[in-house]
C-alpha cells in the first residue's frame, strides 16, 4: 500500500508537457538585397521542432515556387503553361472547393510533375477547430487528390491565412504532414484589384533571396502575366528552381 502511495505521488509530480493552442499569425521581416527573410528565433524554433520550414539554405541560389489555390479564377492554365515552357517545378496548395471545381487542373499539375499541397478542405482557421476536425480537413483533401491522380500523399500543408499553433503543427506532424510557410509574398489575393504586371514583378523581385520559398496566389492575373519574366530574369541572375521535396529532404 505504501509503495502504491509513493508511486501515485511520483506520477503526480512528473511535469506535464502542454502544447500551446494559442494562434500564431505567420509573419516575418522581408529580405531585401538578397538577404534572407527572418521570422525570429522563437518562430524558427517552433517550426524546426515539428519539421516545418519557410526557407532553404542561405548558401545556395535555389528558389522554391509555391501557389495557393483557394479557388480558380482562370489563370492557373497560364501559370502551368509558363512552368512547362520554363521547366520549373512548383507546389500548388489547394482547398476542397478547388478539388471540386478544378479537377482537370489538379490532374494536370500532377501529370506535369508538380506537387499538390494541402490548404485544408474548408479553409478554416485550423487553430479554432478540434484536432479531429483538423485531421479530417487534411485527410479529405488527400483522399480526393489520391483518387483523381497518382499522387497518393498530400503531405505538405499550408495553413489557411497563415494561422497555426504548436498544437496544429504537432497534430499534423503525427499524421505525417509537414507545414510549409513562406519567405517571399505580397498582397496579391484581391483578384478584383489588379495593379499590373510590373507591380507584381517588382514586388516579387525585390524580396528574392537564396533559399526563398515564394508564395503567389493563382487568382492574380498580375502574377500570371509577370511569372515568365520573373523566372527568366531570376535564371539570368544564377538562381535555380527546385521542388519542395528537395528542400524537405535536405533538412
Amino acid at each position: 500500500m505504501r509503495q502504491m502511495i509513493f508511486f501515485l505521488l511520483f506520477m503526480f509530480m512528473l511535469p506535464v508537457i502542454v502544447v500551446s493552442s494559442e494562434a500564431i499569425h505567420w509573419g516575418f521581416q522581408k529580405g531585401m538585397d538578397e538577404k534572407q527573410a527572418e521570422a525570429g528565433k522563437n518562430l524558427d524554433d517552433i517550426l524546426a521542432k515539428y519539421d516545418s520550414f519557410y526557407k532553404g539554405s542561405p548558401d545556395e541560389k535555389v528558389l522554391y515556387l509555391t501557389f495557393d489555390n483557394g479557388y480558380e479564377n482562370g489563370h492557373t492554365k497560364t501559370i502551368l503553361d509558363t512552368l512547362k515552357k520554363e521547366k520549373v517545378p512548383a507546389a500548388f496548395f489547394i482547398t476542397g472547393h478547388y478539388v471540386e471545381s478544378a479537377p482537370d487542373l489538379i490532374k494536370r499539375m500532377v501529370k506535369e510533375g508538380h506537387i499538390v499541397g494541402n490548404h485544408s478542405w474548408h479553409h478554416y482557421d485550423l487553430t479554432s477547430v478540434p484536432n479531429s476536425t483538423l485531421i479530417e480537413e487534411l485527410k479529405l483533401v488527400e483522399k480526393e487528390v489520391a483518387r483523381m491522380t497518382k499522387q497518393k500523399k498530400t503531405k505538405y500543408v499550408r495553413p489557411p491565412r497563415g494561422i497555426f499553433s504548436e498544437n496544429v503543427l504537432k497534430t499534423a506532424q503525427k499524421e505525417g504532414y509537414t507545414h510549409v510557410m513562406w519567405s517571399v509574398a505580397y498582397v496579391d489575393w484581391y483578384a478584383d484589384q489588379p495593379k499590373g504586371k510590373k507591380y507584381a514583378y517588382d514586388e516579387i523581385m525585390k524580396q528574392i533571396h537564396p533559399g526563398a520559398v515564394i508564395l503567389l496566389h493563382s487568382v492574380s492575373k498580375d502574377n500570371a502575366e509577370a511569372l515568365p519574366d520573373v523566372i527568366r530574369d531570376l535564371k539570368k541572375q544564377g538562381y535555380k528552381f527546385r521542388s519542395l521535396d528537395e528542400l524537405a529532404g535536405a533538412r
